[in-house]
């Protein structure tokens, strides 16, 4: 099983609000590679502050994501899906950068760890924090590699 985990973090209600990446790929079933950075948005506006504690102070010097995501995409090689916890928020995010920096955008499937969580331990509710409890994975939430990490587990475990 081969399959990148990615979790954003976003700056406000914009999609291409993205301020910061986790991503951590699988191969074989096996985690090879973590990587996570911090994105500048496209405006100064930070909204979500309270839930991931960053500012514009931390991501100001930061790449934005036209110029961070070619850094990024060669992570996403030999991946048959993305998986994201409530997939439809990350893969909103991610097709609202590229949008916003005329990127193409990867024409991988997502799948979404909230879905795989209800199928396999009919866990609910299901927030990231409550299905990491259940299984015992720890999560530093609202940190985009420890949330990224902890779906590539939750994959992991939903396939054994």
């Amino acid at each position: 099983m081969n399959f990148v985990a990615i979790d954003f973090e976003t700056a406000n209600y914009a999609r291409d609000s993205a301020c910061a990446i986790g991503l951590v790929k699988v191969v074989g079933g096996e985690i090879v590679d973590k990587v996570v950075h911090l994105i500048k948005p496209p405006t100064r506006e930070f909204v979500f502050t309270y839930i991931h504690g960053l500012t514009w102070n931390d991501v100001a010097k930061s790449a934005d994501f036209g110029e961070l995501w070619p850094t990024l995409e060669p992570v996403l090689e030999g991946a048959e899906f993305l998986a994201a916890h409530n997939a439809s928020f990350d893969k909103g995010v991610l097709h609202g950068c590229c949008a916003s920096y005329g990127i193409s955008v990867p024409s991988l499937p997502f799948r979404c760890t909230v879905q795989m969580a209800r199928r396999a331990w009919n866990i609910r509710p299901t927030k990231l924090s409550d299905v990491c409890r259940k299984l015992g994975i720890a999560l530093n939430h609202h940190e985009a590699l420890s949330d990224a990490m902890a779906c590539a587990r939750i994959v992991l475990a939903a396939n054994e």
